[in-house]
């Protein structure tokens, strides 16, 4: 809580804001104009506008929030809004002391920007912007509005920003990997023989749905075949099912994989298992707050090696949280494209990782593990742990 000298009432800041002001002074940064929905979210203590959850553009353009922070200046703080947002505000009223529900495009939005800044004084100051996620005619307008301003990437800033989570949202992370899973094993056992790929991602859909996610998306393989695209390949009798998952909760993103299999597993699926499932406890062993986050992935690695098929083998690492593969970044272009380099940094507490081994094996196909792993003072928690074994298919 921080006192308002500007006006009547006390500031509630739903973050860290110490942590945002050191890492906007090292940025060099006097001032942040978040305009992404996952920052602008962060800014504003989880609040996302439903109108636009799904998507952005309307009319001529697309909606554009803007979070207006000046570094240890809170009562500076503004929310540029979609006109539709007067309600929400009346509601729950946002914890800037201005708010400007007066936009329905990106000229709009960034023109008030630029008057809120020159208003605080701080139009020809170092401002720090998303330029993935700042759309070329706001910042056209921005830099035109604002000459004396020097404009910076603050996309390092404030993936830092949201790395360290909160108990609320390691909560929320936690009940989103939850109902995943248990989505996840509901469909499993409700799928049979002849059951289509379609069919099967559709009753995903549902179950997540009716817990309270947002599906996102459901990456499904059967049998021997690769392909994780919908489709209407039937399951068959001794295939394996892979189906792989993320699921939006309250903002958060659940990412995990389980197994399958539309009968008994024999020896072979058992012992193919227990290699992907090896290599993901020797990575679970050296998640801990102080671990170089480099050891994490050597530790995969080295148990991958020594796996008999790991010709057909794949492991890595990624950060989650609001998005997926955010700070820690353990890995160097694989598979996204950043700089792993939270390799040579030490893991913190707060930290949420998503952990995936995947085996291509040429005759038995998909066979992957991926968990959720936040990282604690003693070492780590994994959320929605259940199924981590092979699956029955049409039991129920």
């Amino acid at each position: 809580m921080q006192e308002d000298p500007g006006g009547s009432r006390t500031l509630d800041i739903p973050f860290d804001a110490e942590r945002v002001d050191r890492l906007m002074e090292a940025a060099g940064i006097d001032v942040l104009l978040a305009t992404s929905k996952h920052n602008t979210q962060y800014l504003l203590g989880g609040y996302k506008f439903i109108f636009f959850a799904t998507m952005d553009a309307i009319g001529h353009s697309r909606y554009l929030p803007v979070v207006v922070y000046e570094k240890g200046r809170p009562e500076h703080a503004a929310y540029v809004a979609n006109r539709m947002e007067g309600g929400e505000h009346e509601n729950r009223p946002f914890w800037t002391p201005a708010f400007h529900p007066e936009c329905w495009g990106t000229l709009d939005a960034a023109a008030i920007a630029a008057e809120h800044l020159h208003k605080i004084g701080k139009a020809g100051a170092r401002i720090g912007i998303e330029p993935s996620f700042l759309p070329i005619d706001a910042y056209r307008l921005l830099t035109n509005r604002l000459e004396g301003a020097t404009f910076v990437d603050a996309t390092a800033a404030m993936e830092r920003m949201r790395a360290i989570k909160s108990a609320h949202e390691l909560e929320t992370l936690k009940s989103a990997s939850e109902h995943i899973t248990d989505s996840m094993l509901a469909t499993i056992a409700w799928a049979q023989e002849g059951t289509t790929k379609t069919e099967i991602i559709e009753k995903l859909r549902q179950e997540e749905t009716r817990r309270g996610l947002t599906f996102e998306y459901c990456l499904l393989t059967l049998g021997p075949s690769r392909n994780r695209a919908a489709s209407s390949q039937p399951w068959k009798a001794g295939e394996v099912l892979s189906i792989d998952s993320g699921g939006n909760y309250h903002g958060y993103i659940g990412d995990l994989c389980r197994m399958g299999v539309l009968g008994e597993p024999d020896q072979e699926l058992t012992d193919l298992l227990t290699e992907v499932e090896t290599i993901q406890q020797a990575a679970f062993s050296r998640v801990k707050a102080g671990t170089m986050g480099g050891d994490v992935i050597a530790a995969g690695e080295k148990a991958l090696k020594s796996s008999a098929h790991s010709d057909h083998m794949d492991f890595f690492a990624h950060g989650m949280g609001l998005i997926t593969h955010e700070v820690p970044f353990l890995v160097t272009n694989h598979p996204v494209t950043y700089e792993g380099v939270d390799a040579t940094r030490p893991l913190e507490s707060g930290m949420v990782i998503s952990v995936e081994t995947t085996m291509l094996h040429p005759a038995r196909g998909f066979i992957k593990l991926e968990d959720t792993v936040a990282v604690t003072a003693e070492g780590y928690e994994l959320f929605g742990e259940r199924g981590r074994g092979w699956n029955r298919g049409g039991t129920l």
